[in-house]
């Protein structure tokens, strides 16, 4: 089948078409025709080295997928041959990823693609819509009445954790770095923008808050958005960081007595435990999709699998607005 594939790590790193082996599934694993991934931060440091989790060379990455089941493993009951599938599958440890025609999935990673999305939609969710779900539901308890600053409203995970806070019924605050990407913040459903290169943490806290924080805090890009979290959180509040690799000073969190939570989306791929309950979550986001209360977003540049190159690039380099999607040309 054809494929693009890395023969090396690194900042000089190159993706290449080549033809690979069609890959045979095991009795848990279904065989998904790949109709289109889209781009995560974690892809573009896998390629240039940054982050050791890998497939083995030569390479196929991306995780995030949707397609179409064309065969199943004798031990799968739940889906069947045809349906229209997503699901972050692959690109990370023994796992292959998905810039290929074909990818075997783990049954428990996927989920039927919500009947009002397109393909492209789809396989831009997984990643960012299970880490999302991971911070405010699993971790925060986000709940009826809360006020919750989501950081980076038209990020990747930033967009869907706003409209997912919203879903909570909780008053949604974002911050954003320029007036377009408050606009697109303001049209998915946040309350409150906050132009962060604008306002001090201290300032939009008086202003928005009566100075008494947030009761949780959803840290998107590490580094010092989370010591601003901590800042920004009430007394007894929450924080979770998807981004938590840096050095922190953890006074506010002690002075303040706040609950930090630290989310790796990947460690169910990575160890190969807790797999089911992403395709759980990929099932409870289709549910609020369809309910027309979360709809993924997609840059307006589009791509094809042998454009993955000039895809990274517009990635590092542009002033992205929701997700960068890349559709199969094969």
């Amino acid at each position: 089948m054809k494929a693009i594939i890395l023969n090396s790590y690194g900042k000089t790193a190159n993706f290449e078409k080549a033809e690979i082996p069609l890959p045979k599934i095991l009795p848990h694993q279904v065989l998904v025709r790949v109709a289109a991934s889209s781009v995560n931060p974690v892809d573009c440091k896998i390629k240039k080295g940054l982050l050791s989790v890998g497939p083995p060379l030569p390479a196929v990455l991306h995780g995030d997928m949707s397609g179409e089941i064309m065969q199943i493993g004798e031990s799968v009951t739940e889906f069947k041959k045809g349906d229209l599938v997503y699901g972050c599958v692959g690109g990370f440890g023994d796992l292959p990823g998905v810039l290929s025609e074909f990818v075997a999935v783990d049954s428990q990673l996927i989920a039927l693609i919500p009947k009002n999305l397109t393909m492209e939609e789809a396989a831009s969710l997984p990643l960012v819509g299970i880490t999302a779900w991971n911070a405010l539901v699993d971790r925060a308890n986000v709940r009826k009445g809360q006020r919750v600053l989501v950081h980076g409203a038209a990020g990747g995970v930033g967009h869907i954790g706003l409209q997912l806070a919203k879903a909570l019924a909780a008053e949604v605050h974002t911050t954003a770095s320029s007036d377009a990407k408050i606009k697109f913040g303001k049209e998915i459903g946040a309350d409150v923008l906050i132009n962060y290169k604008r306002e001090k943490v201290e300032d939009y806290i008086s202003t928005h808050t009566n100075g008494e924080g947030y009761d949780v805090v959803f840290d998107t890009a590490g580094g010092e958005c989370l010591d601003n979290s901590f800042t920004a959180a009430k007394i007894g509040g929450s924080v979770v960081s998807i981004a938590a690799r840096a050095k922190h000073d953890l006074s506010p969190v002690h002075i303040k007595s706040l609950t930090l939570h630290v989310v790796f989306m990947l460690l169910p791929l990575l160890r190969g435990m807790g797999r089911a309950h992403h395709g759980n979550i990929l099932r409870k986001l289709g549910e609020l999709i369809e309910e027309g209360l979360i709809q993924p977003k997609l840059h307006n540049r589009k791509f094809n699998f042998e454009e993955v190159e000039d895809a990274h690039r517009c990635f590092e380099e542009d002033e992205i607005m929701g997700k960068i999607s890349l559709v199969s040309n094969w």
